[in-house]
């Protein structure tokens, strides 16, 4: 097959997260992403790598006969959030559940094959989920009116308003609504992202399930006239109180952020009404989250993944009685923690609880919400988890793990590994990360004992793994002395390659960045390059420097990669 030739095939099955695999008439295998099983497809290819095709969906043929007869939402196929909206929920599940028992079986050591999968756990709602939104301003087209939603499937630029999103609830669609009507009549520039020009940048939403209290941050740049700030965001703030909710309005912020980075960040949050934060229970415990602190986007569903989580660690820890605890108390670590969740959870049954998360803002809700559950065996430490073991002296019983999307960094696998504690438990919101992690473990002497998935997202591709894992018995336990700075052997080629920066500066930002820009940036950082890497084998070499637009774009490559 070549580059820019179009195919037709049946989508045979779909890989995780969303990789349709298309059979064409003469055998061919295209990976067109976004499809059904059971689809007959038409694809354009547009890259042929190694042996691997892989094309862009042009259009649904012939469609599935598991799909329903329409999308559960009206926005489904424009935009971008979710791909699943024409399966029967239980389809979702099936495929879901296959794809990461695939991914666990193909890494999965022969002697290890007895493991338990349980399935998957449905979501207790499968519309109006999710207890936050962050919304992009921009436009629907090059040049067309203000746009306040999501992206468009596909582009890096477009807009997609999104007032009947089923995901939400209607209180997310009254704040959008009324936010896009107000900015439309003022004729405010959204932020544009090649030209760093511009106003408007995001709308965060963020809705308790249980207390129902509402929270809404407005993120701009500072490009507007001096003295018109004050008004424009005081007339915004009136015109959300006055609008009718079902839950209750409990704050409204302003965050500035001038970063080059297509991401939120807080360079400085104003109160302009009520309070920076609101309140969510689970599990019978009261949490503070802020416009900014880790929370899982489904708290019904949250519910569900921890409890699954707790059912994992059973009988490791004591029963809970006072007198149990005292006598058999267990030291946890929870690695990953954000604002607290798992580590409270445990709390009752543990000696102490000592929670690590590299965000200072989660760490201090979660200081808050141990104060506001009356924990006092809780302890919170802001830092990269990479270096923050080195510097506790208390020595784990047991290791609950809630990494970010990539994973764990190897060196920090290496140093959680060296500890040797007879389990732990893995909770994953990306497979392909979990199994990289898996196939580590497992070489150190790990076994899997169990594994269930939870659906917190329905109609998407994403999909949580809890994970039992429990030492060998004749696998010697590691005394652990590290230093703050301890080397590891990890090689280049286990690190973020060149060719994995480059293709997220490209998705992201629609530029492309010559490896040379990559290795300044790098060295810029403190990175360890080598001495002769990437030196020119001129006498004379005239050496281009990166630009600080690009050098923006590479260090969010990195941060993303977790090398700086």
């Amino acid at each position: 097959m070549k580059k820019g030739q179009i195919i037709e095939g049946m989508v045979e099955c779909v890989e995780f997260p969303n990789k349709g695999i298309v059979r064409t008439e003469d055998g061919g295998r295209v990976i067109v992403k976004n499809a059904v099983p059971g689809q007959k497809v038409s694809a354009s290819i547009n890259k042929v790598r190694k042996g691997k095709c892989e094309g862009r969906l042009l259009e649904v043929l012939e469609r599935s006969a598991k799909e329903q007869p329409e999308a559960a939402c009206i926005h489904a196929g424009e935009c971008g959030g979710c791909t699943y909206q024409t399966l029967p929920y239980e389809e979702q599940l099936a495929m879901k559940a296959s794809q990461v028992k695939k991914l666990i079986d193909d890494v999965i050591v022969p002697e290890n094959t007895d493991y338990k999968f349980l399935g998957i756990k449905a979501s207790p709602r499968q519309q109006e989920y999710r207890n936050k939104m962050e919304f992009s301003f921009g436009d629907a087209y090059k040049g067309g009116p203000l746009a306040l939603g999501m992206h468009k499937r596909g582009s890096f630029y477009d807009i997609v308003d999104v007032p009947e999103c089923r995901i939400v609830d209607d209180d997310f669609h009254t704040v959008l609504t009324v936010t896009l009507d107000y900015f439309k009549e003022r004729n405010l520039p959204y932020y544009h992202k090649l030209r760093h020009t511009g106003y408007l940048r995001h709308l965060l939403v963020r809705k308790a399930v249980k207390t129902r209290e509402i929270l809404v941050d407005l993120v701009t740049t500072t490009q507007i006239a001096e003295g018109g700030e004050e008004a424009l965001l005081a007339g915004w703030k009136d015109v959300l109180c006055a609008a009718a909710y079902q839950g209750t309005l409990t704050g409204v912020l302003h965050t500035r952020n001038d970063s080059v980075a297509d991401t939120v960040t807080n360079e400085g949050t104003d109160v302009l009404f009520g309070q920076d934060h609101f309140y969510e229970e689970l599990l019978g415990l009261r949490f503070q989250i802020t416009p900014f602190s880790f929370f899982q986007t489904n708290s019904l569903g949250a519910e569900v993944l921890y409890e699954t989580a707790r059912e994992f660690i059973g009988d490791a820890l004591p029963s809970g009685t006072d007198a149990d605890v005292a006598e058999h108390g267990k030291v946890v670590f929870d690695l990953y923690s954000g604002t607290g969740t798992i580590a409270q959870m445990l709390a009752p049954v543990a000696k102490k609880v000592i929670g690590v998360e590299i965000i200072p803002e989660a760490v201090e809700a979660a200081k808050e919400n141990a104060r506001l559950n009356s924990l006092t065996n809780c302890e919170f430490i802001a830092g990269d988890v990479l270096k923050v073991i080195d510097e506790i002296e208390e020595k784990p019983d047991y290791i609950v793990l809630d990494p970010p999307r990539d994973g764990i960094h190897p060196k920090a696998l290496e140093k959680i590994i060296r500890y040797g504690v007879p389990q732990m438990v893995y909770i994953s919101c990306k497979p392909t990360s979990l199994v990289r992690d898996l196939e580590v473990l497992q070489a150190s002497g790990y076994e899997v004992k169990k594994v269930c998935c939870v659906d917190m997202f329905p109609a998407t591709v994403h999909v949580e793994t809890v994970v039992k894992l429990s030492l060998k018995k004749d696998t010697p336990k590691i005394e652990v002395t590290m230093e703050p700075d301890e080397e590891s052997n990890y090689t280049p080629e286990e690190k973020a390659a060149y060719s994995k920066i480059k293709e997220y500066v490209k998705n992201k930002y629609g530029v492309n960045v010559h490896t040379s820009y990559i290795a300044q940036v790098k060295r810029m950082c403190g990175l360890d390059m080598g001495e002769n890497y990437n030196k020119s084998k001129k006498e004379n070499p005239e050496v281009k420097q990166c630009s600080q637009e690009k050098v923006e774009y590479i260090k969010d490559a990195l941060k993303h990669f977790r090398l700086i």
